[in-house]
């Protein structure tokens, strides 16, 4: 599948402790060779942005995002996003909720791709730069989730003899 094309999404706000989760592992990732039908780039709080990006076509998404503390701050989930599940006719040009940027994506006339989540349970989402020790720890391992999945999905398909 030569032509496949991934975008590698960092959401977050890194003036809210752990929700600069996803930015972060971006930043730990500049130093990482991705193939070349791979695009990584860091959407912070602009929504919008990420939306337009969508409408210029990708096959898969990657969003990586801080996550709902469920018990288990610093705890890396991987799973795939349910896209027909969203918010529509909820545009809102400055939210970076995933269900609104789903909801402005076809808002604006497009459809959303297969699209895979790289998350991190928060500890804390306060007012603060920087993100907790629990959230710090769990980058690597959500480096390595994101390199795992770019390989799943860039893999040719084998086909048994």
């Amino acid at each position: 599948m030569s032509d496949l094309r991934v975008l590698v999404a960092g959401i977050g706000n890194i003036f809210l402790s752990d929700d600069g989760f996803g930015p972060e592992v971006l930043r730990r990732m500049a130093i990482t060779p991705v193939p070349e039908r791979v695009r990584i780039a860091d959407f912070g709080i602009r929504g919008l942005h990420l939306a337009y990006e969508l409408l210029d076509g990708c096959e898969t998404l990657i969003l990586i995002d801080a996550i709902p503390n469920r018990g288990n701050p610093g705890t890396v989930h991987v799973f795939e996003a349910d896209t027909g599940a969203s918010k529509s006719g909820q545009f809102d040009a400055h939210s970076m909720d995933p269900g609104a940027v789903l909801a402005s994506v076809r808002t604006l006339g497009g459809t959303m791709p297969r699209t895979i989540v790289v998350g991190c349970e928060v500890e804390t989402v306060d007012d603060g730069i920087g993100l907790s020790t629990a959230v710090t720890a769990a980058v690597p391992a959500a480096v390595d989730a994101v390199t795992r999945t770019l390989h799943a999905l860039l893999e040719p398909v084998r086909t048994e003899s």
